[in-house]
């Protein structure tokens, strides 16, 4: 009897066109594309010296021989059309409050395929008080997402990256005077990083940024054309090799690298 359901289960499936386990074909490769977010984005201290380093960047990166394999630089693999049109509208510093400025600025360069990586600024700041709330946090990336909606090409497609686990930073670096030096001189992160803070307040931090990636997930689930990348970066134990040694806090090269292999498996063409 059990079987004889399932048959008809199945033929039922058929005739109405839904087969369950199929899974959705990748969309068409991009002709343009956007990155949307902060330092990570602009690959701020990657290497050798001070400052944004766009060319490495696990997004829209386009240096040959750095180890990187962006996203850009695998859509063009895919599709030379694309070779010139990557936009990266990130800016150092920035929090999601900034997100629909750059969000407008995709739409106006007509982006196919835009890059989220955004929130850590609104983890790290000067202290636990001053981080950004979550409806706040809410309200600005749901602005973001709807100007992209509503601008974008209806073929164009985002995705977003979860913020990386701050406070396991600090787990692989507590013990090291330098880094504790470098993050108390540059005021790094203080919210996580300061050395007066207690275990509970460092948890609580390391929960907003939980929050945060929850909010990431339930607002671009809203949209057929988000992606969501499941918590991937989050989850990943980066080591201290993929940590610039210039500040002890943005990826290096390698964590570059391993942000775009990482990113892109969750991606739409992954």
């Amino acid at each position: 009897m059990r079987r004889a359901v399932i048959s008809l289960l199945a033929a039922l499936a058929l005739v109405v066109g839904v087969v369950p386990t199929a899974s959705a074909a990748a969309p068409p490769v991009p002709h343009s594309m956007a990155a949307i977010g902060d330092s990570i984005s602009q690959a701020v201290d990657v290497c050798c010296w001070y400052g944004n380093h766009p060319a490495n960047s696990w997004s829209t990166g386009y240096s040959s021989y750095d180890g990187v394999t962006s996203h850009y630089e695998r859509l063009r693999a895919l599709n030379g059309a694309i070779s010139g049109h990557e936009y990266n509208d990130s800016v150092s510093g920035a929090r999601m409050s900034d997100a629909a400025r750059q969000a407008t600025s995709a739409v106006s360069q007509g982006a196919q395929y835009v890059t989220i990586l955004m929130g850590a600024n609104d983890v790290c700041t000067s202290s636990p008080s001053t981080m950004t709330s979550v409806d706040t946090f809410r309200q600005q990336y749901q602005q973001a997402l709807g100007i992209l909606n509503s601008g974008l090409s209806p073929t164009a497609h985002i995705f977003v990256a979860s913020i990386p686990d701050i406070y396991h930073l600090r787990q692989i670096y507590y013990t090291d005077s330098t880094a504790e030096l470098v993050w108390a001189a540059a005021g790094i992160c203080q919210s996580m990083l300061s050395p007066f803070l207690t275990e509970s307040q460092r948890l609580a931090v390391r929960q907003r940024n939980i929050d945060f990636n929850t909010v990431l997930a339930q607002e671009c689930a809203k949209y057929a054309r988000c992606k969501f990348d499941g918590n991937a970066v989050f989850s990943y134990q980066f080591s201290r090799s993929q940590v610039s040694r210039l500040d002890y806090f943005h990826p290096s090269l390698s964590g570059q690298s391993a942000l775009a292999s990482i990113t892109w498996a969750t991606s739409w063409w992954g």
